[in-house]
């Protein structure tokens, strides 16, 4: 008995400890695991949220790039780190949601072994084209991506990567199967295609709107339900009878699952409160991506997202690569 009231105590103290330790978060510098390489939406999005958290909670949260393997490294060393706090994801529809349909052992449970904090921006994908492509909408791309699908190539930035899910998506909504060329990131996709080397590829807005406004290339659909405020003559998907091409991939913040609750709300609270700032819609606006709504931001909309995301894509992508 003697033993495990001993035993108890020692619980209780920990609990205890564990409980004022969440209370002082954060008492050190946190690190913010950006899965993608330096420069691109993702590590520009992961950077304003780790302002965010600075500027809210007083402490220095700092930005380490941890790219490969469509993301998934960085978020499988987040997903390994301490439940403490101290190790963010910067993750993204492809990290934490659809991962396991292009990577069977991949090493973590996307909603098993993370806990959202909240969406940070959603980013609708663009169709775009190399500038002598003939279709100039997304009617003729189709017709003609149906008789000349063996010919075509479409880039994107790896597998898992949200380039290779809008390309997917849209190549299982009309039926082709091109040749599906990778690249070691956006940049090099769209560098390829200017120099005539791939005919299309998937990408957020802001990844080919200097290149389309300039005329280097050609922005054919945007795969949401709305125009892009950045190329508001570009129409959508659904406005040209293609609602199956349906693709703004979210970007949201991530601590290993076991994370003290306090911690979480902490988080949250921050990055809601940066999310309502003018001046930080105004960044991410810049950058073409969708503001979260009040209603839509914490851990339960995001946990809902990925639920929903996952149940409506990971038949679809994996139906794609089986073909």
């Amino acid at each position: 008995m003697a033993k495990l009231l001993m035993a108890a105590a020692v619980l209780l103290a920990i609990a205890g400890m564990n409980g004022a330790q969440a209370q002082d978060y954060p008492a050190r510098t946190v690190t913010i695991i950006v899965p993608f390489a330096a420069g691109g939406p993702a590590d520009i999005t992961g950077r304003i949220v780790a302002d965010i958290f600075s500027r809210h909670l007083n402490q220095k949260f700092v930005v380490e790039n941890v790219g490969g393997a469509g993301g998934t490294l960085g978020a499988l060393r987040a997903a390994r780190a301490a439940a403490d706090g101290y190790t963010i994801l910067s993750g993204h529809l492809g990290t934490n949601a659809l991962a396991p349909a292009f990577y069977p052992n991949l090493g973590y449970d996307p909603q098993k072994d993370f806990e959202p904090i909240g969406l940070s921006a959603e980013y609708p994908e663009l169709l775009v084209v190399r500038k002598d492509f003939p279709a100039n909408n997304l009617a003729e791309f189709v017709a003609y991506a149906k008789s000349n699908s063996g010919k075509l190539n479409a880039g994107h930035a790896g597998l898992g990567s949200v380039s290779y899910i809008g390309c997917l998506l849209l190549n299982a909504a009309i039926g082709i199967k091109p040749t599906m060329v990778p690249f070691t990131g956006t940049a090099p996709v769209l560098n390829a295609m200017l120099a005539g080397e791939i005919d299309y590829e998937c990408d957020p807005v802001l990844g080919t709107l200097s290149q389309v406004r300039a005329g280097a290339v050609k922005a054919l659909a945007v795969a949401a339900r709305k125009r892009s405020p950045m190329l508001p003559d570009v129409p959508t998907s659904y406005e040209q009878g293609l609602p199956e091409f349906d693709c703004a991939p979210f970007y949201g913040v991530f601590v290993p699952s076991g994370t003290p609750q306090s911690v979480i709300e902490k988080l949250a609270e921050a990055l809601d409160k940066g999310l309502s700032e003018e001046s930080v819609q105004k960044r991410l606006a810049d950058l073409g991506a969708d503001i979260v709504e009040p209603g839509r931001r914490g851990p339960k909309p995001l946990a809902d997202l990925i639920r929903s995301e996952s149940a409506r894509l990971m038949p679809i992508l994996r139906a794609a690569m089986e073909k």
